[in-house]
């Protein structure tokens, strides 16, 4: 699929309205949608969405700065981890490539990556209450450890699958820094993901698994679809799309493992 097609902007639209209502990472939705409905072969599914999700943060991201949102320096720690692990992730890439496994490697890690991100949506909050009651960021040393380790950890999930820089992203920022204000959060997270992508995304152009047409399309469908979705939000409830869209990619993480 390298050139245009009206479907791939459809599916822009609809992913860009659900991010706008419930603030999901594109990737979680993106990527299984492109694979599992377009027939979008994996490795071209995540390639294309990491230099899509680089492009639209960016504009994000400078506004996020200019209102002050963005914590600069977690910024810096999460980077120090998750560049370094993404370059990592790129060469083990190429490597399996070599082998002919590239496919059936990046499905696999992106089940764990949705799994990961449907329990993030379902039980973040109980999972950040008790990792406060615990004193879990304490016993690991510290923030600045935690937040780079939490960055290593993103930069694999995101360079192979797409996913993690979002939702997933937003959970381990709530519970490492649980007295934040939500919007802060966000905006680190947010900024945070325009390097890390971009890195990862530039690592896939080199494999050859970008597809431009793809991405065109991509941009053209959601970028209108973000501002509807955050026109409409707050008209549906998001406590219960959260839940509902947590139960969904379970059920992809499950029908993509198989």
């Amino acid at each position: 699929m390298n050139g245009f097609d009206p479907s791939i902007s459809l599916a822009g639209l609809l992913v860009g309205v659900l991010v706008g209502l419930t603030g999901i990472g594109g990737g979680a939705l993106m990527t299984p949608l492109l694979i599992l409905v377009l027939g979008v072969a994996p490795a071209a599914a995540v390639g294309t969405d990491l230099l899509y999700a680089a492009l639209t943060k960016l504009s994000a991201t400078r506004w996020n700065h200019r209102e002050r949102a963005v914590d600069w320096r977690t910024v810096g720690w999460l980077a120090l981890g998750s560049l370094p692990a993404s370059l990592l992730a790129l060469a083990w890439l190429g490597q399996v490539a070599r082998l002919e496994g590239l496919e059936g490697a990046i499905r696999a890690v992106l089940a764990v990556a949705l799994a990961l991100t449907g329990l993030a949506l379902l039980f973040g909050r109980r999972a950040q209450a008790l990792a406060v009651r615990v004193r879990l960021v304490e016993r690991l040393g510290g923030e600045v450890p935690t937040t780079i380790v939490m960055g290593a950890a993103m930069g694999v999930l995101v360079t192979v699958s797409s996913v993690g820089a979002g939702a997933l992203g937003v959970a381990f920022l709530s519970v490492v820094y649980p007295a934040w204000a939500a919007r802060r959060i966000v905006a680190t997270d947010i900024a945070h993901a325009v390097p890390l992508t971009l890195v990862a995304g530039l690592g896939h152009m080199a494999l050859g698994t970008v597809q431009w047409g793809l991405l065109a399309g991509l941009l053209l469908g959601s970028i209108p679809g973000v501002w509807l979705g955050t026109r409409l939000c707050g008209a549906l409830p998001e406590a219960v799309l959260r839940r509902l869209m947590g139960a969904a990619l379970m059920a992809v993480a499950g029908k993509l493992a198989v």
